[in-house]
């Protein structure tokens, strides 16, 4: 199949997104926009370059908070929810839960509550245009420490939204041990919210074992560094825990593999490991969730049934009640005979 063909078979899929950075769907008119508020003058081709110039995870995070530096005011998340609505619509996904990290935010001097009543009404807005359901995920982050990821937890149960229903451990994996967050995620599982961890991204499987057996994380962002380990391979096969693939993301800051075709995701869905396939930051790294699809399939060998399956897994592995999975799934199968 042609990418032009599978592009156009896929979009009219519907499909989910689990893991994805709610800054990171911005369009680069967007930075821009943003930077001529903050700034009062236009953004050079010379920022422009500089500030999507990096070679690692860390090079990457710098970046990723020189543009939430960038905001001027609570309002500016909704030009950031609006490039939202149009990623989600243009890779026909109908259901996500989509990261945001407020901490830059809250340094700024915004209010966390001020934040949320726009999230709550963007969402509100997405789901009456397009059915489209969008859950968010509080990521409390490795970069500015347990105190911090406690204080941000505090504020998501001072203000609660339906929408927002859980945490997720982020930034700068290698400055953050998941250990160390450990008290605020049995705080959120004890008090009913879900909890996710970024895991094997940028360190060894040493990380995704404290993920599990300290944070409890109920799925692991990544996940690349399981395969050097044996016994978590098999502990994996046995407790189906998922793990969201992010292909692009993974050669791009090229800490474990290079290209797309040496992923490891195959072997892992191969094994019987829970997978499903995302895009992480969209915008960084200049992809979509359609195209690692496409990688998939034209550089990872998937067949179009295993295609399927990974995007039912998507629906299946998401924090939604088995219904809405069954539902979600059957609206695969039609579609994807037509």
């Amino acid at each position: 199949m042609k990418k032009s063909e599978f592009n156009t078979f896929l979009k009219a899929i519907p499909k989910a997104e689990l893991h994805l950075h709610l800054e990171a769907v911005i369009s680069l008119a967007g930075v821009k926009k943003l930077y001529k508020n903050k700034y009062g003058k236009e953004m050079s081709k010379e920022e422009q370059t500089e500030l999507f110039s990096y070679e690692d995870l860390n090079g990457f995070i710098q970046a990723f908070l020189k543009i939430q530096a960038m905001y001027s005011s609570v309002e500016d998340f909704r030009t950031v929810f609006d490039e939202l609505e149009k990623y989600l619509v243009k890779n026909g996904i109908v259901y996500t839960e989509v990261f945001f990290a407020p901490t830059a935010f809250l340094k700024l001097g915004f209010k966390y509550e001020d934040m949320v009543k726009i999230f709550d009404e963007k969402i509100e807005n997405i789901y009456k245009k397009h059915g489209i359901v969008v859950k968010m995920i509080m990521d409390v982050s490795r970069t500015f420490g347990c105190d911090n990821a406690m204080k941000n937890y505090e504020l998501l149960k001072q203000f609660p939204s339906k929408n927002i229903i859980g945490i997720g451990l982020g930034g700068a994996e290698s400055k953050g041990p998941a250990k160390d967050f450990a008290p605020v995620f049995d705080l959120a599982i004890k008090e009913g919210y879900v909890a996710v961890a970024h895991a094997g991204e940028d360190v060894g499987p040493e990380s995704i074992w404290d993920s599990l057996n300290y944070l409890h994380a109920q799925r692991i962002g990544h996940g690349l560094t399981a395969c050097q380990d044996e016994e978590l391979m098999k502990s994996l096969e046995k407790s189906k825990t998922p793990i969201e693939i992010c292909i692009t993301s993974n050669t791009f800051t090229k800490k474990i593999v290079q290209k797309a075709k040496d992923h490891p995701v195959k072997m892992y869905f191969d094994r019987g490991i829970s997978v499903n396939i995302n895009t992480d930051d969209p915008v960084f790294f200049k992809t979509t969730l359609i195209n690692e699809y496409w990688l998939c399939h034209h550089d990872l060998n998937f067949t179009m049934d295993e295609i399927k399956q990974l995007v039912k897994n998507s629906f299946l592995q998401a924090f939604m009640s088995d219904k809405e999975k069954k539902d979600y799934c059957q609206k695969v199968d039609q579609a994807w005979s037509l």
